[in-house]
């Protein structure tokens, strides 16, 4: 293992800023692993570290394939980590929004180019991160059809799902597309976690990336099969909105199954304690997604319900 820094910025006032990464074996560049590019993702932060352990033990075991290379970011965004801010801690801009990067621009800017610069010509590259809205995801492979994904190479993680989704105009600067445009195959792990370690889920994510890179010929230590993967269309996803803001008390969690008109959530008057909405499933059908923040607004999405057949 060679632990290094990738990319630094001095500092005043405080211990500079470091972007170290972990490298394990020599030659081709084949598989990039990116943690937490925001401070809050803490679960994605701890599954990066299980990975760096394993994959140590692996190259002690000389179990890591000659010729392959494989690099581990745990973190991109230690100072928002250790000030528990989501975004930068200056002017709160979201570095997954800055790439490719500009080596002149904003901090953020800036840091997005140092670290895209040494990882952007690895075959593969898979990032764990985090959704906008708060709350839990089903397990899965998140992808964006860019022309350059491949349903295929995605279900070697074995997770229940690959969602596959249309970027969008804000999407063309988050390292997922990034990657895909300079023609890695590029991945999005989800878990249910973000600012709790959640430590089943963090060791099924740890198994689904260990089983993918045996499968692509990284590392020669087989891991048990996974799941035949559920192939979904973001557009598929049938959201559940609320009608009015309040105290948000869900009754079912993510992957339970539900009836269509089964009540999911009912909302409380924050003041006075009276109940004001009852949240109804549109559809029968799977939970995908659903909201973890206490409180909720007006027209939130607060579920996302996978339909059944």
């Amino acid at each position: 293992m060679k632990k290094e820094t990738l990319f630094e910025l001095k500092s005043l006032y405080r211990d500079h800023f470091r972007v170290t990464g972990y490298r394990f074996g020599r030659g081709q560049k084949s598989v990039c692993i990116v943690g937490s590019l925001r401070g809050n993702e803490i679960q994605q932060l701890y599954i990066c570290s299980q990975l760096v352990r394993e994959l140590k033990r692996l190259e002690q075991e000389k179990k890591i394939i000659s010729g392959k290379q494989i690099l581990v970011i745990p973190t991109a965004n230690p100072y928002s980590i250790n000030t528990s801010k989501r975004f930068w801690p200056s002017d709160n801009t979201d570095i997954n929004r800055m790439f490719p990067g500009y080596h002149l621009g904003e901090t953020t800017q800036r840091i997005a180019a140092g670290i895209f610069e040494p990882i952007k010509d690895f075959e593969y590259g898979i990032q764990f991160t985090s959704f906008y809205r708060s709350g839990k995801f089903q397990p899965h492979v998140r992808m964006m059809t860019t022309g350059f994904e491949n349903v295929n190479t995605a279900k070697k993680f074995g997770l229940p799902y690959v969602l596959k989704r249309k970027p969008k105009p804000y999407d063309t600067t988050t390292l997922n597309y990034n990657w895909q445009i300079w023609e890695s195959e590029a991945f999005s792990i989800y878990t249910d976690s973000i600012d709790q370690i959640e430590e089943e889920s963090a060791q099924k994510a740890v198994q689904a990336v260990l089983r993918f890179l045996y499968e692509v010929g990284a590392v020669n230590e087989a891991v048990e099969k996974g799941e035949e993967p559920v192939i979904i269309e973001d557009q598929d996803l049938v959201s559940v909105t609320c009608p009015d803001g309040g105290l948000f008390l869900p009754d079912v969690g993510v992957g339970e199954e539900v009836k269509k008109d089964q009540p999911l959530a009912k909302v409380l008057d924050p003041y006075e304690g009276e109940k004001i909405a009852t949240i109804c499933s549109p559809v029968g059908g799977r939970i995908f997604f659903a909201r973890s923040k206490p409180v909720t607004y007006s027209n939130t999405v607060v579920f996302k319900i996978i339909p059944r057949a």
